[in-house]
């Protein structure tokens, strides 16, 4: 089994701790101090009880789930003997590279160092560093230790045996890992999040439908489709004939917008950014923003179930 040491201990670094210790590997986890380690820990233990209450684990697990994780503030005590390095810090280009030039020189040649960046290019990552070629990106989603995909995403100079024990680790830690071949923005899941969110912007733009039916739209529709087909097997089972015609004449007047809208720009200008500061496109509270938390958790957990049990 591969060593897994986590270089942040953030929103996302906690979460990747948390999937890889569940998965029964022993991981040491950095964070920048011991207040930040104390909120991840803290986090993590809250994540194991609602695990606890959906059955996924016992009290005794969750605790032997919890001691998997090593908590630690310097870098170099956290890499030591590892084989496998996910970093998990700000999307911060500089930032990220200053990482791995010291984690270049830290760590073996032999050990893979992976970033969970979501948006940046792996190969402007490894720039510079001595040896390229084990750099990759491992990109989990939010929540990690509940969402199955794992973008593994290949640089310019990653080699072939990378990308392999990189694939190889996640499938070990019980994710759905995929080999994105070419390095593009987005990679594919924001890709085509966000392509779906600029068709919506402009229906929206247009005053074709409200915000509320645009994303019943989706909820009722292609949303209960899509954990079970993505947009392949619907088009087969759809027909293909029947697929090529729609988008022949359909694909003329979607949107090829290449900005935000201009509802989403003012939204931002005046400090509404959505759930963070209670307004955005929906007008958000305290209560609703748990109802909507706890709904959206629950509903991930209860594929999470399907996903093992099959």
């Amino acid at each position: 089994m591969e060593k897994i040491a986590i270089i942040g201990s953030g929103t996302m670094g906690h979460l990747i701790a948390l999937s890889a210790a569940w998965a029964g590997f022993d991981v040491k986890m950095q964070g920048m101090d011991k207040d930040d380690l104390d909120r991840a820990l803290t986090s993590m233990v809250s994540k194991l009880q609602i695990l606890v209450g959906n059955g996924f684990m016992t009290e005794e697990e969750a605790i032997l789930v919890q001691n998997r994780v090593t908590p630690l503030t310097l870098i170099e005590h956290a890499v030591k003997g590892a084989t496998f390095v996910i970093e998990a810090v700000p999307e911060q280009l500089e930032l990220k590279r200053e990482i791995f030039q010291k984690l270049d020189e830290l760590c073996d040649p032999t050990v893979i160092l992976a970033s969970n960046t979501s948006a940046l290019s792996p190969t402007e990552i490894a720039a510079g560093l001595q040896y390229p070629e084990r750099l990759v990106i491992t990109h989990f989603w939010h929540p990690a230790h509940l969402i199955p995909l794992v973008e593994v995403v290949r640089g310019e100079k990653t080699s072939d045996s990378t990308v392999k024990r990189s694939l190889e680790l996640m499938s070990q830690m019980d994710k759905k890992p995929i080999e994105v071949k070419k390095e593009v923005p987005g990679f594919v899941g924001n890709r085509l999040q966000f392509a779906l969110l600029r068709e919506a912007q402009y229906i929206l733009e247009e005053g074709i439908a409200s915000k509320e039916d645009i994303d019943a739209a989706v909820t009722y529709s292609i949303g209960r489709r899509l954990p079970v087909t993505g947009p392949f097997l619907s088009a087969d089972m759809g027909g293909l004939d029947i697929y090529k015609n729609i988008s022949n004449y359909l694909y003329q007047d979607l949107s090829t917008a290449k900005q935000s809208a201009s509802s989403l720009n003012q939204y931002v200008q005046e400090g509404k950014l959505g759930a963070k500061s209670m307004e955005g496109y929906y007008k958000w509270n305290p209560a609703f923003s748990e109802k909507i938390n706890i709904a959206r958790e629950e509903e991930l957990i209860r594929y999470l179930k399907q996903d093992r049990e099959g």
